[in-house]
């Protein structure tokens, strides 16, 4: 019976209830992305409104530390959540925490709207503490999602749906920019009506502006609980995990349009296994699997230094090709820099999802990862080495290349690091594999976070007679992220196998081996 419920998972013709399952996953991911990368306008308007320049107001900038610590602190929420959840989601079921990491992301949205204190040092504090626990939701939501996705999916199309998925993060990264302009807008058009200046290019709404931005990413989130709260526990993990077989065929049946009595008995593949029994932490789970967990871990880390230094501050990259000036008003850059960064999402970040979506189950997803960062290796250094060229002239290429590292991280490591962890591991123990996974990878996100605003605080403007002294470190950054993602095509090459078209069963099966002792806890 278990292995009828299998196949029917594996075998079952691409249907109406595949998309709507990758939509309703996948809003958790447009909020997380939202939530992310609505951030570098907003660090610009935080510069104007609490640390104003006393005589240049285009030159404010929020203080290196202060500025980690508002990444920081939702990189680190996100990596905890991706722990605990993946964990939870294994133990409790993937349905039975899933609303509840959405219900998180929409408290910490709305919390962080209210960080209101009669302080700078206040508001900016709260506002780090808040974003730590809208980051824990969002975290919960990496693995529960690609489980979720990957365990309702037929082994033919699985991986363009699970893609699918984390897609959604570009549509994301796209709606924090448009409602940005859209929110600057309507207040710049109210500040200009009503007169209310706090000084001359600083509205005194800007300090709600920015509030109403992080607040409206909790909008897409709690509009997709309740169809979650629809879903059904995945069969694999009701089969092979709580061993209910029938309730499992009980609940394919109420979403597949293919009676189980119409499935087969028998297989040409290989039989499935049950279950594995073996705990996390154990020698048996090391032999089998520890080598593919060291390889979804150390990629993610990788990918994850490079995407997220470039994507979290894209605001100080863009300055240097905006026209900013003591006339530019808080309303007025932040827009300028969420238009830049729609661009960007239009032109390289979506398609890169799109062109994953439609090659990952035809080309497979090591053969993606190696291209994704061996192209990115050679983008950053086409950015770091002749940096002071770029500098100096403000020239354009350096947007089309800057651009071209989202295109190939989206059609590369950044999806294919969020796909393989799901299909590798055991029932029993993906969530939480995937969980591992993620969170080294968001520790890998704070590491970039930290050395490229490091290097761009250590940067100034171009100076002819003696250039190396402010724009060394930044070019030191990118040829470093150039060297981290070879690195990671090295570490993919060995390590990474290849998942395309296999039952999640059958990749269980093939790293089973006759010479396997019993576990032995570590």
């Amino acid at each position: 019976m278990a292995l009828k419920v299998l196949s029917a998972l594996d075998t079952a013709r691409t249907q109406y209830y595949h998309f709507k399952a990758t939509i309703v996953a996948g809003m958790g991911l447009f909020s997380d992305a939202y939530s992310l990368f609505c951030i570098p306008p907003i660090t610009n308007m935080l510069g104007r409104i609490y640390y104003p320049h006393p005589h240049h107001s285009s030159q404010h900038h929020l203080p290196t530390n202060i500025s980690l610590a508002m990444i920081a602190a939702s990189l680190l929420g996100a990596a905890a959540g991706q722990l605990v959840f993946g964990c939870l989601g294994d133990r409790m079921g993937r349905r039975g925490v899933y609303g509840l990491s959405l219900l998180i992301m929409v408290a910490g949205s709305l919390a962080c709207g209210f960080s209101a204190c009669t302080t700078r040092g206040c508001v900016l504090g709260s506002l780090a503490v808040f974003r730590f626990a809208l980051g824990v939701g969002i975290g919960g939501d990496y693995p529960l999602s690609a489980t979720i996705m990957s365990e309702f999916a037929n082994r033919n199309t699985r991986g363009a749906f699970i893609a699918g998925v984390f897609s959604m993060q570009g549509f994301g990264i796209l709606a924090s920019s448009m409602v940005t302009v859209v929110v600057c807008k309507i207040f710049a058009v109210g500040s200009r009506a009503g007169g209310g200046l706090s000084d001359q290019h600083t509205p005194a709404g800007a300090d709600v502006a920015w509030r109403v931005i992080l607040m409206l990413g909790a909008v897409p989130a709690a509009l997709t609980y309740y169809w979650r709260m629809l879903m059904p526990e995945t069969a694999r993990y009701t089969a092979l995990v709580e061993n209910n077989v029938l309730q499992a065929a009980r609940d394919m049946e109420k979403i597949l349009d293919l009676p189980l009595s119409q499935q087969p008995t028998t297989m040409d593949s290989p039989e499935y296994p049950s279950s594995s029994t073996f705990p996390l932490l154990s020698t048996r789970f090391l032999r089998r699997h520890g080598v593919e967990l060291f390889s979804c871990a150390a990629t993610w880390f990788l990918l994850d230094v490079a995407f997220y230094s470039s994507n979290l501050f894209q605001s100080q990259i863009y300055q240097q090709y905006l026209t900013l000036d003591d006339s530019t008003d808080v309303y007025e850059e932040a827009i300028k820099v969420a238009g830049l960064q729609a661009l960007i999402a239009i032109s390289a970040t979506i398609p890169g999802y799109y062109f994953t979506v439609f090659f990952i189950d035809r080309v497979g997803r090591r053969k993606i990862q190696l291209m994704g960062f061996t192209l990115m290796g050679f983008l950053y250094l086409g950015l770091g080495i002749p940096y002071f060229f770029w500098r100096k002239h403000k020239h354009a290429g350096f947007i089309i290349l800057y651009g071209l590292t989202f295109f190939f991280a989206n059609f590369g490591p950044n999806t294919t690091t969020f796909i393989v962890p799901a299909e590798l591991f055991p029932a029993r123990l993906r969530s939480t594999c995937h969980g591992i996974s993620g969170a080294t990878g968001k520790i890998g996100a704070v590491v970039g976070a930290v050395g490229i605003q490091r290097a761009w605080g250590s940067s100034g403007e171009y100076n002819e007679g003696d250039p190396d002294s402010k724009l060394k470190p930044m070019r030191a950054a990118l040829v470093v992220l150039g060297a981290v993602c070879f690195l990671g095509t090295v570490v993919t090459y060995a390590f990474t196998p290849e998942t395309m078209r296999r039952s999640l069963e059958e990749n269980e099966k093939e790293r089973e081996t006759e010479s396997d002792g019993p576990a032995v806890a570590l």
